[in-house]
């Protein structure tokens, strides 16, 4: 899959994602503004029927007065003279709720309205009904009220607590003045006397907590939503990384056999002309050609077919007592008969005492070897290698440096994958299939040893092996 089509499928995907994630935003705005216009209606709701009970509470009293004969009293069977609608006409009709008025009853109803409001309510009847309403509501919240005078503008009482002529300054409840629910103590006079004024405190936390679960939700839905997409970005950004690295696997193979190939070839060809064949010294010598160059066909080979079987869970370790000492001085005697030649040095600081650790003879001195080759093929001037062997608390540390091209920090995380190959710019002539440092590692792990690179571009690099003296159980 070429970038362009990744990056395509990338903006499609991010593209949808914010697009969900808007669209639930605004639903969820949405929910927001129902509960809080249904919450409204709840709170103005509670407030109407208690004034609408402090009215009829009211109007029984007046009523009640009346039938016991107020102003000289009414007999049974009196004439009705008329009735009085309280409310507001509706569609041209009038509607609310009719009183019947008797001789004198308008007179009363005046002394009614003449009252003082304090005088007018029932404060602990108020609070009953103002609590009870509440909760069959709904509302479980603590709301904040108050019997507020229109007249004298000064507030009676405070959650049917009573208020002192101090206490009752509206300057002490600047929350119920600019609270959001306002109903009409009495309404049918014609000067309001009174308004209940209430409070939420805890409206947000009401309005919001209904919603907190659907938020909650369609978080970890769109959290789930981008860690499949990164993780699905990442496993195609890596196997777009893996069939390169193979391609380049391929390659490198081709040309590695490529080259031994066509030498025997031509020693083959060379041999059977009648001028090398009558010659004993020249078929000699093209034989130790083809054998020579059949054995480094079989090594690259034997290599492949290494990595391929090497499996550390199914890896079975031959556990003998190994000097590391002495494995780093073989590897170190192997590697300088392709350093000298090339007018390079390879040095030695075997420190470890003791040095012997439970391992794997055979793949032991193929991690060490491996890794000196390592620093001889990516040392482009003369090699400068540097091996050394310390004791730290887990174990034998063998540490090979080199002053050779060096890498990136991006190359630093590749390294050990299989088939991958630091890329050393306009030179080709360091050879390989990307599979030692993953044998490294590997070899490594299986010994449940660590290991550690350190390097910078031009610099040179270090390969730190920590084994551990024993096995464990």
């Amino acid at each position: 899959m070429s970038k362009k089509s990744i990056y395509l499928i990338i903006g499609l995907i991010m593209t949808s994602i914010v697009g969900l994630i808007i669209l639930q935003l605004r639903l969820i705005q949405t929910g927001l503004e129902v509960n809080k216009e249904r919450y409204d209606r709840a709170v103005q709701s509670v407030l109407k029927q208690v004034a609408d009970e402090v009215e009829d509470n009211e109007e029984a009293e007046i009523n009640l007065t009346l039938n016991n004969g107020y102003a000289g009293g009414v007999p049974g069977g009196s004439t009705v003279y008329g009735e009085v609608y309280i409310g507001k006409p509706t569609s041209g009709l009038l509607s609310g709720r009719a009183i019947r008025t008797y001789p004198n009853s308008l007179r009363l109803r005046a002394q009614f309205a003449n009252r003082n409001l304090e005088e007018r309510i029932d404060r602990e009847a108020i609070h009953k009904k103002m609590v009870k309403e509440l909760k069959n509501a709904g509302i479980e919240d603590e709301l904040e009220y108050g019997i507020y005078d229109t007249r004298q503008q000064r507030f009676l009482s405070r959650n049917g607590r009573l208020l002192s002529v101090a206490g009752s300054d509206t300057s002490r409840h600047e929350d119920l003045m600019h609270g959001d629910y306002v109903v009409s103590l009495f309404d049918n006079d014609p000067s309001i006397p009174g308004e209940i004024r209430a409070y939420s405190p805890d409206k947000d936390s009401v309005v919001y907590s209904s919603l907190y679960g659907n938020f909650t939700i369609s978080l970890l839905f769109v959290l789930i939503i981008l860690g499949c997409f990164v993780y699905t970005i990442y496993v195609i950004l890596r196997q777009k990384k893996v069939s390169e690295m193979k391609t380049d696997f391929i390659n490198n193979m081709t040309h590695e056999f490529k080259t031994p190939i066509a030498t025997i070839s031509l020693a083959t060809d060379s041999i059977v002309s009648p001028r090398v064949s009558n010659d004993p010294e020249k078929v000699q010598r093209f034989a130790r050609i083809i054998k020579q160059e059949n054995k480094r066909m079989n090594d690259q080979v034997e290599k492949v077919l290494q990595m391929a079987r090497l499996d550390k869970s199914r890896l079975n370790l031959n556990l003998t007592a190994v000097d590391l000492n002495d494995v780093v001085q073989s590897a170190v005697e192997y590697i300088c008969l392709q350093v000298e030649p090339r007018g390079g040095t390879v040095t030695t600081d075997l420190a470890a005492d003791p040095s012997v650790v439970e391992g794997d003879m055979t793949h032991l001195s193929s991690l060490i070897n491996n890794l000196l080759d390592n620093a001889n093929k990516y040392s482009p001037d003369p090699p400068e290698i540097q091996v050394c062997t310390r004791n730290v608390p887990r174990g034998v540390e063998v540490n090979v440096t080199d002053h050779g091209l060096g890498m990136s920090r991006e190359a630093r995380k590749n390294i050990f994958d299989r088939f991958y190959r630091v890329h050393t710019g306009d030179r080709h002539d360091v050879k390989g299939f990307g599979l030692g440092l993953s044998y490294v590692k590997t070899i490594t792990e299986v010994h449940n040893g660590t290991i550690e690179v350190k390097s910078e571009l031009g610099k040179g690099s270090s390969f730190i092996v920590t084994f551990p003296y024993r096995q464990p159980e």
